[in-house]
């Protein structure tokens, strides 16, 4: 019997292995998440406050076998003490026992290489994680300060770290470290506004310096103020607005729902589009949990079931996955479930998203290269407006700039959009440097992505927005 000591001080692995030894049901999984955070926020130029948590949270998967079939129940709980244990277990077999054999049922993944750290303590960020970045803020705030801008933001550092543990033997451990880096600037009579977002590990790559001198040039764009109609616009989305719609198609690209017709994915008449050609640019969409600088989980995580996953895989290999290759859409998002289902590979969710389009040129580069159009900040408020299409609805914001002959010449009105990403990638006549960036609209859900600039000959540009 696994003894472990009371309290929060409890190690995480015990906890795991505690809760597979009271398990009576026929499988179990139990998932250990231990979180902590550290945090900045600023405004007017100045630090405004700051504070660092920590929480644990424990889910509990039994699956029980019957005559019709394996069911499967789900507990999650925070704050998590040894004395929850029994009774969180007890509760998912009873959800277990209680429900109807599950769908998506599987057999729980077989043992087989064990992480060897498993037993170690969960590592930790706290507030030393911001020991080079707040002084170089700092000094931003006074250059901003000197030049007339008024800088506000918020910056958040957490580490998870991961426990697996299956009644198969599973015994798998990741550790996920995470930052965002949000920063606005203004100017004195709030009529101009401009905003960066950037992704890091452990913001040692973060350079506040740099990003303020980019909010400053963009808040001199806006000096000039133009007023343009609603209408079809040759435009460059810059990499956060490309890796908010193409997490959204992401998230949209579940391999059952194509196959039951219900998605821009569906090939009429039946079946999916997978080895469809979607882009004339030889784009290649991917996923990998070994990219360098967006690692994530290299094994499947799952605390629910779903269309696009399956807390029967819980402990599955990740490995790299192209979704579209050279153009052409190559896979759709399974579990083993849905793949047996489809007849597809099985190719489970992965925690980062790279699209490469084979180009070399910088933002500024393209620019120049634009005779007229429109330069994107970011886009917010995303919404689905037809999923047979994926057509997607939303706004510009701080920043639409008007390009002439090469120049930003003045920051224009803000719009509504009404567009389909894969109609995007299909009419996308330039794929610029993939970059790592930061989505704004889903930063909060998915942070590891890097894309290029794309430049779209006819964005759909639905009405004027009075949104900032």
């Amino acid at each position: 019997m696994t003894r472990i000591t009371g309290g929060r001080t409890a190690r995480p692995h015990e906890i795991v292995e505690r809760a597979l030894e009271l398990s009576t049901a026929d499988g179990c999984v139990v998932i250990a998440d231990e979180h902590s955070s550290a945090n900045l926020r600023w405004a007017g130029n100045a630090l405004t406050t700051n504070g660092v948590t920590r929480g644990r949270t424990l889910t509990v998967i039994a699956t029980v076998d019957g005559a019709q079939g394996t069911a499967s129940g789900v507990m999650s709980r925070s704050a998590v003490t040894p004395g929850d244990l029994e009774p969180l277990v007890r509760e998912a077999e009873a959800a277990a026992r209680g429900a109807g054999p599950a769908e998506d049922a599987q057999p729980l993944v077989a043992a087989g290489h064990a992480s060897g750290d498993f037993t170690d303590a969960p590592l930790e960020t706290g507030s030393a994680v911001f020991g080079d970045f707040a002084p170089a803020l700092g000094e931003s705030f006074a250059r901003a300060r000197a030049g007339g801008r008024e800088l506000y933001g918020f910056a958040h550092h957490e580490m998870t770290s991961t426990y697996l543990g299956t009644s198969t033997g599973v015994r798998l451990r990741h550790d996920q470290p995470n930052g965002t880096l949000e920063l606005n600037a203004k100017s004195p009579d709030r009529t101009r506004s401009a905003w960066y977002g950037q992704a890091t590990r452990d913001f040692k790559d973060v350079d506040p310096a740099a990003l303020d001198a980019e909010l400053a040039r963009r808040l001199a764009w806006a000096e000039r103020r133009i007023e343009l109609p609603a209408g079809r616009y040759e435009t460059l989305l810059p990499p956060t607005a490309v890796a908010d719609l193409l997490i959204y198609q992401l998230w949209s690209s579940a391999a059952r729902d194509a196959a039951e017709g219900r998605t821009v994915f569906s090939r009429p008449g039946g079946g999916t589009r997978v080895g469809e050609k979607l882009a004339r640019l030889p784009l290649t969409l991917r996923s990998d949990p070994a990219e360098p600088g967006l690692e994530s989980a290299p094994f499947v995580i799952a605390r629910s079931s779903g269309d696009d996953a399956s807390v029967f895989d819980n402990g599955l290999p990740l490995a790299r996955t192209e979704w579209l290759r050279d153009g052409t859409l190559e896979r759709l998002v399974t579990t083993r479930h849905s793949a047996a289902l489809t007849g597809l590979p099985v190719a489970p969710g992965i925690g980062n998203l790279v699209l490469d389009g084979g180009g070399s040129r910088s933002l500024e580069e393209m620019v120049a290269a634009t005779e007229r159009g429109l330069l994107l900040t970011s886009l917010w408020y995303i919404r689905e407006v037809d999923p047979a299409s994926l057509l997607l609805t939303g706004l510009t914001r701080d920043g639409v700039y008007l390009v002439e002959n090469g120049e930003v010449v003045g920051e224009v009105n803000n719009f509504r959009f009404n567009e389909s990403p894969v109609g995007l990638l299909s009419r996308a006549s330039e794929a610029g440097r993939t970059e790592q960036t930061l989505p704004r609209e889903w930063g909060d859900y998915f942070t590891r992505a890097a894309m290029p600039v794309l430049r779209i000959p006819d964005y759909h540009m639905s009405s004027v927005s009075q949104g900032v």
